[in-house]
This record gives C-alpha cells, structure tokens and sequence, in this order.
C-alpha cells in the first residue's frame, strides 16, 4: 500500500479518474501579472510578416490558433492573435527585425510539450513557430554527430540516425513531438542523462538569431574547439530570452547493439535506493537508465489508459536499462545483479526482457505517467532535483501538509540515476488555495537539502518568481544584465525564466 493510500484508507482509489476536465482561463485572469509596454498587433505588421512569409504561413484565424495559444498541460492560456512558421534563419532574422522595430513581443514555440508555461504567449505576444523548420543538414558518421534545423522532432532525428548506427543521446516521454530546439531552450535531460550526459555537453554547436535579427553563427561539429568564449552555452538553458536557435549540431553516441529492461518491485524508497547504488556497481558501463515510480504514479497508467502491469502491486518500482555492444556479456551482468539484488531482499519481485515489444510495454508504465495524470483535473507538476538521499522524502511531507485539502493525488516519479523527481498532486481544479499551501513550501524544502527548483524543465513562466531559491542575487543581476545586451527592449519571451523587475 503507498504512504498516499495509507493516509487515506482503504476506500480511495483513482477518483480523479471522473473528475471534469477544468476550463482553461487566460493567464491574465488567472496570475498576478502586468503586461509589458509591448506594441499591439495591428494590420500593418501582418502584412510586413505576410511580405516575409506569404500569407499561407501567417496564421491568423481564431480557430487555427487555439491550439497555440494554450500549453500541453493545459496549464495557462494566453490570446495571440498570429502564429508565424518560418522555414529558415533568414526568415527568423526577418522576423525579428520588424518585432524589435515595432516592439512587438515574440513567444518561441516548437513542439509546445513543455510543463512550465514557457512555450506559449502569456498575453498577446507574436507566437514564431519552428514547426516548419525540419530539415536535417547532415549526418556524420565518423565523428558521430547531427547538424539540423531546430524544429526537428527528437524522435525523427532518432529514427534518421539508426539508419548510420547512431542514435539521440536524448530520450524524453515527448519525443514523438517535442522539437530539438526547444529541447536545447530548456537544456532537456530526459530518461538516459545516466549514460550520455546532459544536453549541454552533446551540443556541439548551433545558430541563434538575436532579438535585432542579427544572426549569431555559433555552429561547429568539432568535438574539440577551445577558442574563446563559448556563446552557444549561453542559449542553452535560456528559453528563447536571449535569441531563437535555428540551427543546431548535436553529438550523438553509437546506436547499442544489445539493450534489455528490468521492472523490478520494492517494499519502499530505501530498498529503491539500494537497487541503484548496486546497479551502478554491478552493471556500471552498460547502464544507461535508472527509473523509481510510486504505486501513485503507476494506478492511473494502469487504470485509465489500460497499460499492463506485469508485476504485482508494489509500493515502488524500478525500471533499470541496460545496453551495450555484446549480448552475452550484457545478459550475464544483468543476471547477475538480479540475482544478487534478490539474494539480498532488496528486490521483492521482477521481470526482465529484451524483447522490444515487451520493452516498449514496460517503459509505457514510466512514459505515459504525465498523460494518464492529466486526464482527469487539474496537476500541478514540479520538475526538482535532490540529494539522492532525499529524493522522495517530499512526497510524505506534502502528503501530511494537504491533508483535508483539495488534494487527491500526491505521488512522485523521475530519475532516480540522476535524482530528477518529477513530483505530481492531483486536484479537481485549479485551486489557488491549495496552490498556496504547496507554494512557496516546496520550494523553501528543496532550497534547504541543496536541490533545483528545476531539473530539466526549465523555469518558463511559472517559476520566475522563486528562482532566487536556487540562484544567488549576483548570479541573478549578471543574468538580468546578460537580457538587456542580448534584447535591449525586452521583446523574447518577456515574463519568462527571470523575475519581472
């Protein structure tokens, strides 16, 4: 039974699952926010972008843009009136130039699949859309690497580079539409960071265009390039306020010859870290990802959306991969950690496949957690990073906090590899009260143990506000002076990752 159930009794199982799905108000409505001195879209500035683009990709019909307007978790709404779709750098810079001219705010958006109210306009900005920005320039073999336009789809760079035995150093539960662009906006992490590291570290390079049009050439596909100030790290991890990435070069890591997925059962959090610090010993170079999900977050992948759970019920799972360039070899280590892992009772129970249609089963109980959450009601979603040590213990902390609150899921998964908890509590509806109770307690939780406010997701528009509880004030000043050189009038993104001065 999960600590979540244990505090509730027996009789509570999954009711959000008939809960309404909550109306979306505009952000305006909703949150304590001033729209800037931004100009206001007028005839004049469609047709300067119908000039650049032609009309066919200048959206500006109501129906057309709904879908823009609101965010993925459908979280917060904003009310632009176009949504442009360029093709190339050249047509960004053109862009840009008539916004900054006429102080027109823009909101950058790929594949609008991120969690924190980053990708979409809060009141009325220009929204520039990459989506039409999906051409792969090349594939290098040798080095291993991608050159490509921002609005790919993860999964599509994926798929080119198997045909050259290569592959993302990427994986997120959105990759079927989240676009390489926003990933590298967001310095996305995602499910194998374990093995090949962050997103920072694999890109090689990439073209940003700055808020003047100017277009700021920063690509290379070197592995090694030591000279001078290395500009590309600073739009990565910047959310489209510093410039828009048009182009990128990512390095990419050999396609694994052998991969096979453990779901394995424990009793509780201890038992869960102990199956990790042991597979970082015993399968050290061939594990690639180290995933923990409560029972809370398992349930409704089961229950609503009809996932098989091979397993019994547990209180916690593990999901380890492993994968490698020699099958036998491979095997024989993971046969021997599970032995030893179930030997020692540290696992209760356990299955193991290689086979891809099973993998691909056992993942969807990790990947769909989000999708089944949001079915029904309304989720407030953090994305933090701790000690490993405390990992999970905020999940029974905000579980006694909102007690008797409106509340009716507070669970937490993530990757435990590299201590990124995705934490999760489900409500009716929006709530600002019960937003207050979590707000800024979480926060204040995570800033005492040493942990991020945010992990992978970025900050958006949602935690502006406590980014002092993971930077300091100077670092915070140095970034707010880094804004006003790079977009002197404030126009990307405005209201995005920094504190509205």
């Amino acid at each position: 039974m999960s600590l979540f159930k244990a505090s509730l009794g027996v009789g509570f199982h999954w009711s959000c699952r008939a809960l309404q799905k909550p109306k979306i108000k505009l952000t305006k409505d909703v949150y304590p926010v001033k729209r800037g001195n931004f100009a206001v879209l007028n005839d004049s500035h469609v047709q300067q972008f119908e000039s650049i683009l032609g009309k066919e990709r200048v959206l500006t019909d109501p129906d057309e843009l709904d879908s823009y307007n609101v965010d993925w978790i459908k979280m917060v709404r904003g009310y632009s009136s176009v949504v442009l779709k360029p093709k190339t750098t050249e047509e960004v810079s053109a862009i840009l130039k008539v916004c900054n001219q006429h102080k027109l705010a823009v909101c950058p958006q790929g594949g609008n699949t991120g969690l924190v109210g980053g990708s979409v306009p809060v009141f009325d900005e220009v929204i520039l859309s990459t989506s039409l920005m999906n051409q792969i320039i090349k594939i290098n073999d040798i080095p291993g690497s991608i050159v490509c336009q921002a609005g790919c789809v993860l999964e599509a760079l994926d798929t080119a580079l198997a045909e050259h035995g290569l592959m993302m150093p990427l994986d997120l539960g959105a990759k079927g539409s989240c676009h390489i662009g926003g990933n590298i906006a967001t310095n996305a992490g995602g499910l194998r960071l374990l093995r090949y590291g962050s997103l920072q570290a694999n890109t090689l390079g990439l073209v940003a265009v700055k808020a003047d049009g100017e277009v700021l050439d920063c690509m290379n596909t070197l592995k090694k390039d030591n000279t001078g100030y290395h500009l590309k790290h600073l739009f990565i991890g910047s959310e489209g306020t510093l410039g828009i990435v048009t182009e990128v070069a990512i390095q990419c890591p050999p396609k694994p010859q052998s991969v096979s997925l453990a779901l394995l059962g424990v009793v509780d959090f201890e038992h869960a870290l102990r199956t990790f610090r042991l597979a970082r010993t015993m399968l050290s170079e061939i594990l690639s990802s180290c995933e923990l999900m409560d029972d809370n977050c398992v349930g409704p992948v089961v229950d609503t959306l009809g996932v098989r759970n091979p397993l019994a019920n547990h209180p916690f799972y593990v999901l380890i991969e492993v994968s490698g360039s020699n099958a036998s070899h491979d095997e024989e280590k993971l046969n021997a950690f599970l032995e030893s892992a179930m030997g020692e009772g540290i696992v209760s129970d356990g299955t193991y496949t290689n086979e891809p249609s099973r993998m691909q089963n056992i993942w969807q109980l990790r990947e769909r957690i989000a999708e089944a959450l949001l079915r029904n009601g309304f989720v407030y979603k953090y994305d933090v990073s701790l000690p490993h040590d405390d990992f999970y213990r905020l999940i029974p902390v905000l579980q006694e906090r909102l007690k008797g609150s409106e509340a009716q899921i507070v669970s937490g998964y993530g990757h435990l590899g590299d201590g990124n908890l995705h934490l999760n509590i489900c409500s009716p509806q929006f709530s600002s009260e019960l937003l207050a109770q979590i707000e800024p307690f979480v926060f204040e939780w995570i800033s005492k143990r040493g942990g991020s406010i945010s992990a992978e997701h970025g900050i958006g528009f949602k935690k502006t506000k406590f980014l002092k509880f993971s930077k300091s004030d100077a670092a915070i000043r140095t970034m707010l002076q880094l804004k006003h050189l790079f977009d002197p009038q404030g126009i990307l993104n405005p209201y995005k990752v920094l504190p509205l001065e």
